[in-house]
């Protein structure tokens, strides 16, 4: 297949290689292959407890759905998020067992399904060597390599979408007739529309793609009077409109079982509505940018792109077509707006499908330009790697690398802490904590704990906390997210009030300081990589517990 398989007009294009083996649909015999490395590099992390949002909505929701069948979960919050993962999950819990392992077993199956469709994907448009770089670059890049095992929707998302963008690149083949057309464009059709019901917000990429598939058939029947080209165009055009049929679907049957079209009334202004303040998009305009460019060492192959760009061509280089390359950068940027406006937190994860297209362009702009252009390939890769391990000097959600496994492991251990040394307590904290505490399925406890909950450890959230001593006897506090040590380098510390407006971001009281102001006792406490936990013991309610069998009013 040529490098200008993808033309606007016919002034953009060359003839087409012959058929690679690769684009006939050959290329499924790497899946064993990717499966065994994702599953090796992930290997310490397999039987990990379910993180943050895991437990917080995915595996409670998929959870419901194995035991009682039901599509909107009952045991945690109703989000109006589609149902495909939680299918998904319950139908490989039936194989395998409900447990840990298990859960991430399939999510290495699913990201290594997403790696094939990177191989694919570049493969076709740029040849087996870009292929292969953008692969690796991708599995290692640390947003992704985090994700890997952890059963959020993104993944199953992102998977859908990469496939779809496969047959997407497929359907402007030339010599492709009628039913070759409308084969990629109801395999277009299929993967978009499972990628929408793994995640709503999915649905951003096709229709980025429609809008400009649109404008590209009016002006090919404006030029050239349709024909079979304007044919295959529409059979590409009908496919990208498909997904919001099974989309709206899915939201006409959660109105008609909950009332709410897009969740809870609080979800959807937490998501939406409250975010349309214009300090806020420009706000996250801008940190979503850093996402795109800077974040977690993605600085270093978007410098090195920059400065390949200056020097020429190299004779015979094979290059993106110019048609192509457009449709990437309209992905790109669409999903940058769009996840500037939507979505409360500014999650990296939402950005998962966006990372291989950009390192796509990268790759190919040095292959061109660059005659050992590997080199730069494996200086990003030791970039990537390290970013995986090694924390940024700004603050950022621990699960867009391994600071995720550190968080996991502080908080099981202030839990084993509680359940070994206080049994019976109840334990002031904050999610996901407290729901770490009191889900057993959730890999912490064997059985429930009872808890007090507050939102986060501000010291105006821990003033509240002690207006009712009475309520908690124990207390776990943790690190809700990573910030650079006080006083270290911080590359945000220009937009720390408005992100404490506008994101959440907030500094958490030490253990010290926490059990100062509730009058208690650091009695446990343990670092990991500037993330920290700690128990905190209230004698004066457990102690009378343990005196009486009347219930005190601590229990409630």
């Amino acid at each position: 297949m040529d490098n200008s398989t993808f033309p606007v007009s016919a002034a953009e294009h060359d003839p087409p290689d012959a058929p690679t083996a690769a684009s006939k649909g050959y290329s499924l015999p790497w899946l064993p292959l990717i499966f065994a490395g994702v599953y090796l590099l992930h290997l310490p992390l397999m039987r990990l407890p379910y993180y943050w949002d895991e437990g917080g909505y995915y595996i409670p929701a998929a959870w419901d759905f194995w035991r009682l069948g039901t599509l909107i979960p009952v045991s945690t919050v109703r989000n109006a998020h589609p149902p495909l993962p939680s299918v998904l999950l319950a139908a490989w819990w039936h194989v395998t067992g409900f447990h840990i392992y298990s859960t991430r077993l399939l999510m290495c199956l699913v990201t290594s399904v997403a790696l094939l469709a990177v191989y694919r994907l570049a493969r076709q448009t740029a040849g087996q060597a870009v292929a292969a770089a953008v692969t690796v670059l991708t599995a290692l890049y640390s947003v992704w390599f985090a994700q890997s095992t952890l059963a959020h929707a993104d993944m199953f998302a992102a998977a859908a979408t990469l496939w779809a963008l496969v047959f997407y690149a497929e359907s402007f083949r030339d010599g492709q007739g009628a039913s070759g057309a409308a084969r990629c464009g109801a395999w277009v059709a299929v993967c978009f529309s499972l990628a929408v019901l793994s995640k709503e917000t999915a649905i951003v990429t096709p229709a980025a793609l429609f809008a400009l598939e649109a404008v590209r058939w009016w002006q090919m029947r404006r030029e050239r009077g349709g024909g079979a080209a304007g044919r295959r165009q529409a059979w590409l055009v009908a496919g990208l409109a498909f997904p919001v049929l099974p989309l709206a679907a899915w939201y006409a049957y959660h109105r008609a079982k909950t009332g709410f079209t897009f969740g809870n009334p609080e979800y959807l202004r937490y998501n939406a509505t409250a975010n349309l303040s214009v300090t806020r998009v420009l706000l996250s305009l801008w940190h979503r940018l850093v996402h795109l460019t800077v974040h977690m060492n993605l600085f270093v192959p978007a410098l090195l792109t920059l400065a390949t760009l200056g020097l020429p061509v190299l004779a015979g280089r094979r290059r993106l077509s110019r048609s192509f390359a457009v449709s990437l950068v309209v992905i790109i940027c669409a999903n940058w707006v769009a996840f500037s406006v939507l979505g409360g937190a500014l999650l990296t994860r939402y950005l998962l499908p966006v990372y291989p297209l950009l390192l796509l362009l990268f790759v190919c702009e040095w292959q061109r330009r660059v005659a050992k252009w590997w080199v730069l390939a494996a200086v990003t890769l030791v970039a990537f790697a390290a970013g995986c391990v090694v924390n940024p000097p700004y603050p950022f959600a621990p699960e867009d690398n391994l600071a995720y496994e550190d968080m996991i492991r502080l908080q099981q251990q202030a839990i084993q802490q509680v359940v070994e040394h206080r049994p019976g307590a109840t334990v002031l904290s904050a999610w996901p904590v407290t729901a770490d505490l009191q889900r057993p399925e959730l890999g912490y406890v064997t059985h429930p704990v009872r808890t007090a909950e507050i939102q986060n450890f501000t010291p105006e959230e821990v003033a509240k906390a002690a207006q009712e001593p009475g309520n908690f006897d124990t207390a776990i506090v943790f690190s809700t997210k990573y910030n650079p040590p006080p006083g270290g380098l911080n590359w945000a510390s220009h937009t720390t009030q408005a992100d404490a407006r506008y994101f959440d971001a907030h500094r958490d009281l030490l253990p010290a300081e926490v059990a100062r102001s509730l009058g208690g006792t650091v009695v446990w406490q343990a670092e990991r990589h500037g993330q920290w936990a700690a128990v905190l013991q209230f004698p004066r309610s457990y102690d009378a517990r343990l005196g009486t069998t009347t219930p005190t009013a601590a229990l409630r």
